[in-house]
């Protein structure tokens, strides 16, 4: 039974992709975090820890269904050939996690990039040379200041993501906040890349952020001053952080997070 969460007439579908440990030690992930912040961490999070004590990621894409349509939030780590084979635990079981959800590759009208690390866009584009969209119907929403800054991030998705979505006439670029084809709203979350994104699902007081890599650990969700090492901008991502966990929490909140344990928190 896949886990999900349902806000008025939307149906939030978390969807494994897969399961594995991180590429470092966390403490050098996050050299600012003391004893007391990692015990209190691993307490809210334990799943987070392995029996060896490396940090131990899930890594997962979130379906948001209703009557308006189907869209998808992330695109996973990818099949073995995929650009995040170097580090992450490919191949990755998005489409059998989709078919488990009664969701079909050409039932998908959008899908939001929220930024264009490996392991967030492995299944958008497949096929090696006879590259495709893997969503045929989809529009792919990314930030158009995500794009500006691809050779800084990982130039070689220029050639395998972005060109074949522009072949394809896919690509949909934003500039900053935005209201998606399903009325989720895609708001803009700068600093772990330049122009990451994270989507909004709002009915009544109810509210689920989909937050992409906003929150990597739990650590940051109970310190969100707390600097990741793979942030591009730190004090720009604690600010996009703290935003949503205090700014946008005028009622009930959760959070959809693609790593770590739990895909739905209550904040």
């Amino acid at each position: 039974m896949l886990p999900t969460l349902q806000v008025g007439p939307y149906t939030v579908i978390a969807l494994a992709d897969g399961v594995g440990p991180f590429f470092s030690p966390r403490e050098e992930a996050f050299p600012g975090a003391g004893a007391e912040q990692w015990a209190a961490a691993d307490r809210f999070d334990p799943g987070a820890l392995d029996a060896d004590g490396r940090w131990w990621l899930q890594f997962r894409a979130f379906a948001i269904r209703s009557d308006l349509g189907v869209t998808l939030v992330d695109a996973g780590i990818g099949p073995a050939g995929s650009p995040a084979a170097a580090w992450a635990p490919v191949p990755g079981a998005l489409p059998a996690s989709l078919a488990a959800a009664g969701i079909a590759p050409s039932d998908v009208d959008t899908v939001v990039l929220t930024h264009l690390h490996t392991d967030h866009v492995g299944w958008a584009v497949v096929g090696g040379e006879q590259a495709r969209p893997i969503f045929p119907n989809a529009a792919y929403v990314l930030q158009r200041a995500e794009l500006d800054a691809i050779d800084a991030i990982n130039p070689q998705l220029r050639s395998s993501v972005i060109d074949p979505l522009r072949t394809t006439d896919q690509l949909r670029l934003l500039d900053g906040d935005t209201v998606l084809r399903g009325g989720e709203h895609a708001f803009a979350t700068p600093g772990h890349t330049p122009g990451h994104q994270s989507v909004l699902v709002e009915s009544g007081r109810e509210r689920v952020a989909v937050t992409g890599d906003l929150l990597v650990h739990a650590i940051q969700l109970l310190h969100p001053e707390l600097a990741y090492v793979h942030e591009a901008d730190p004090a720009q991502a604690r600010t996009s952080r703290e935003q949503v966990l205090r700014e946008r929490a005028a009622g009930a909140l959760y959070l959809a997070t693609p790593h770590l344990t739990e895909a739905f928190i209550a904040h």
